[in-house]
């Protein structure tokens, strides 16, 4: 399988992990050679309720059995978009009102992008250096990082990038602005929380000039930071929410949110303002149902910000952690370089935990792991964790 893997499908590193998937149940992952493998990082923060959650399985397949597709999104009622999407509603601020479903989160920031600069009639789109939010045009054009949009040039035009959390930046947010796109907390970066009510600064600044503010909850979004949004933390309202990853808890999927006045500068002028087949496809929407209804009736998140804790206590004490950044669970583990990280992420691979990197941050270990994580898995994993870091003291 592996020669097969290799041979027809394509890759996005030269050197994949490669682990040969049988089947995944609640917190791990078993191989094809009977393995398992105690997942901290979830599909990178997808998989919300663990794998093979028995809420999110029935759900898909009482759909299945009813219909999987039948018209491009917007044009045919179906209910599980609609009960998904009111319920989200009902959890949102009254401004937030209006869901457009698509198939991944850069679609959605895609799909806001365009919305700001329909709204606004501006083009100007800001974004914060070391952003990531995605790897469509439109997503990749928000990067600042030239190693990685370089060979694809020329990108979106008419973007600009300011400093997360630097206030001197926010006059740069002009009349010529559409939209300002940032992270709520920063993902690949290194998970960066604002501070000094910097979201609220960036809010205010927006309201000044008329242009609208972009989250995007791709990452901390549904129950990840101990709130159902990120947002809900720094007592800011954005004008466009963007969500996905953990949304249908394992299934593709992305929306963009915000006021009905908004939304609907999409369907006219032109008509088909934005479209998409798939979006909104029956079986995941009953899928992201079935995970919302589980998330706001149960305790789990609330109990992801004791798990944070959990964490913080058993890995936070040893001597080559630097520190531990991020919030609930979406944790970023800083060692003192970037080649202790390779090893701590490899070995443990070997030692049945997954473990992944940040994009940016080269001396961060991700751990995102699913909701539903015990306070046993979570010992037993930082159990692996200690042990590799030990190692790699004694031969310093």
């Amino acid at each position: 399988m592996k020669n097969d893997f290799l041979t027809y499908q394509a890759q996005t590193t030269p050197y994949p992990l490669a682990l040969e998937v049988g089947y995944a149940k609640g917190s791990y992952i078993y191989t094809t050679d009977g393995k398992k493998h105690l997942d901290f990082v979830a599909g990178v923060s997808a998989c919300t309720l663990g794998h093979s959650h028995p809420k999110i399985i029935k759900a898909i397949q009482q759909q299945v059995e009813k219909y999987m597709h039948v018209m491009v999104y917007g044009e045919y009622i179906q209910s599980p978009a609609v009960e998904f999407t009111k319920l989200l509603a009902s959890q949102l601020p009254d401004s937030l009102q209006k869901t457009y479903l698509v198939n991944s989160g850069t679609e959605a920031i895609d799909g806001a992008m365009k919305l700001a600069r329909r709204a606004t009639g501006r083009s100007q789109i800001i974004a914060a250096k070391n952003a990531y939010h995605g790897n469509s045009y439109g997503a990749l054009s928000l990067m600042d990082y030239e190693e990685r949009i370089a060979p694809f040039r020329p990108m979106v035009g008419d973007i600009t990038h300011i400093q997360f959390n630097e206030e001197t930046c926010l006059s740069l947010i002009t009349e010529k602005t559409a939209g300002v796109v940032l992270e709520t907390i920063q993902g690949g970066a290194g998970f960066i929380i604002p501070e000094n009510n910097y979201l609220q600064k960036v809010k205010k600044r927006c309201e000044e000039v008329g242009a609208l503010l972009i989250l995007d909850e791709i990452q901390p979004g549904f129950g990840r930071t101990g709130k159902l949004f990120g947002f809900q933390h720094f007592g800011i309202t954005p004008d466009i929410l963007v969500i996905g990853k953990g949304m249908a808890a394992g299934l593709p999927v992305g929306a963009f949110v915000t006021s009905a006045k908004l939304m609907d500068l999409l369907s006219d002028n032109p008509k088909l303002g934005h479209i998409t087949t798939f979006g909104g496809n029956p079986v995941i929407a009953s899928a992201s149902l079935a995970c919302l209804q589980e998330l706001i009736t149960t305790d789990l998140i609330a109990q992801t910000l004791e798990k944070e804790q959990l964490f913080r206590t058993l890995l936070g004490q040893h001597k080559l952690v630097k520190e531990i950044r991020g919030m609930g669970l979406m944790l970023a583990v800083m060692l003192e370089n970037e080649e202790f990280v390779n090893q701590v992420v490899l070995k443990a691979k070997d030692r049945g935990l997954i473990l992944f990197w940040l994009l940016y941050e080269k001396k961060a270990i991700r751990i995102s792991p699913p909701l539903t994580i015990s306070e046993q898995e979570i010992k037993e994993g930082c159990g692996i964790i200690i042990d590799l870091l030990d190692e790699i003291e004694a031969n310093c």
